[in-house]
């Protein structure tokens, strides 16, 4: 039989003065002292600080938003006090951590939202390794967790958060802190919640959690002017002859991407398994995109199937380009661009173009549809981003012309 030990305990409600919010409240802090040695935590309420009781850790007053508040506090206080009687019971001794992680069911046994996102990332950590997803998109959501932790412990000071804690209040308020806190991009706040999303979606598959916390959260992407290569601009740069040898191979590397719309990551992952003939007698590119893992499948056409040629046996493992690391691309890029009077103003990177792949196609006649499955697209909507970036060009065009028909249009106003 366990031998009980007395301990000192005791359970305080303050407010967390030093940190208020925008509109004036401040939140509940509960704070748990055993044995000298305290733990706090928020209790997810915020009141008015001139109607807080210091001396009675309560609001004062009768309103229904004090006697809510207060009835609020007394549950807590209550279930603590249980939490505390049935630890001293089974094991004897009491601590203000394990008494506040038993309360917020967080016990050490217990998988939490934050165990769960780690381990997500260890997993990912190996599909990456395995050359299944990207470094790139590993570190985003890396940096998202690291802004939750960040994020909890400002505004509930706890290190994890339990499943049963993540509610739309959560995902709203975090993306203000995202927003108001961190003064992060709009685009940059869509990027992370659509991360948080996909975590929650998972935690969802696996039965941790009951509910989609993230239903009542709404967000778009705002489009951003998409730069592309005019079709004279391209030709320039195919045809152009760089010095240095890694500069030629960047730059071919380049211009492949500019016939098949593969990105930087697909392109250095690409295999001879990938290209595979197909019954209609033409070669294909048939993978996986690594960033979403979608399929990309893209005919070659003859440029791209030179440049294959043209490094043919000089890759290992298979690979089909000796591809060089993302910043030496960007370095030659950026010296190639310099060199070519028609791209010395333009940002080249490998963003470019994949962006010049489905602008040029989209503008030779092919289907909105076919180029969304070459892209990898998940949703046909990110496709028509181009298609608007090509109507919103046909529309300055027409402008520029327009002045040419003022004469023909003043006669024609005469004749009414």
């Amino acid at each position: 039989m366990k031998t009980t030990k007395k301990s000192t305990f005791k359970v305080l409600f303050y407010l967390k003065k030093n940190a208020p919010k925008k509109n004036g409240m401040v939140a509940v802090m509960c704070r748990i002292t055993v044995n000298g040695k305290q733990s706090a935590f928020s209790t997810k309420m915020d009141v008015s600080a001139s109607n807080w009781d210091l001396k009675y850790g309560r609001v004062v007053g009768k309103s229904r938003e004090a006697q809510g508040v207060n009835s609020k506090i007394d549950r807590i206080r209550l279930d603590i006090e249980e939490c505390y009687s049935k630890i001293l019971k089974n094991e004897g001794a009491v601590n203000s951590d394990k008494l506040k992680n038993t309360f917020l069911g967080m016990e050490s046994g217990d998988l939490t939202f934050f165990k769960f996102f780690e381990q997500f990332l260890l997993d990912f950590d190996k599909k990456v390794n395995n050359g299944i997803r990207v470094e790139s998109t590993y570190s985003k959501y890396t940096a998202l967790l690291k802004h939750l932790r960040s994020f909890v412990l400002k505004k509930y000071s706890c290190s994890d958060v339990p499943f049963k804690d993540l509610s739309p209040d959560f995902v709203q308020e975090f993306d203000y802190y995202l927003r108001d806190d961190l003064c992060l991009a709009h685009n940059t706040i869509w990027i992370y919640m659509l991360g948080f999303t996909a975590v929650c979606r998972l935690a969802i598959s696996r039965k941790h959690l009951g509910f989609n916390p993230m239903s009542e959260y709404k967000n778009t992407k705002k489009d951003k002017d998409r730069g592309y290569l005019l079709r004279s601009e391209l030709e320039l740069l195919v045809t152009f002859n760089c010095e240095k040898r890694n500069d030629e191979l960047v730059k071919d590397l380049f211009v492949f991407s500019c016939f098949t719309g593969l990105c930087y990551s697909d392109i250095k992952g690409l295999k001879n398994s990938n290209i595979q003939e197909f019954f209609d007698g033409n070669k294909w590119i048939i993978s996986r995109r690594k960033k979403t893992a979608t399929s990309s499948n893209v005919m070659l056409l003859e440029i791209p199937k030179m440049i294959i040629g043209k490094y043919a046996g000089l890759s290992r493992d298979g690979k089909i380009f000796p591809v060089p690391s993302n910043p030496t691309c960007n370095s030659s890029l950026r010296r190639i661009s310099k060199l070519i009077d028609c791209l010395k103003e333009k940002k080249v990177t490998f963003h470019l173009a994949r962006h010049t792949f489905a602008t040029l196609f989209l503008s030779e006649g092919v289907p909105l549809e076919s180029l969304s499955k070459m892209l990898g697209h998940k949703n046909i909507a990110t496709t028509q981003i181009y298609a608007k970036v090509l109507n919103e060009k046909v529309g300055k065009d027409m402008q520029k012309v327009s002045h040419k028909f003022e004469a023909m249009e003043r006669s024609f106003v005469t004749s009414l």
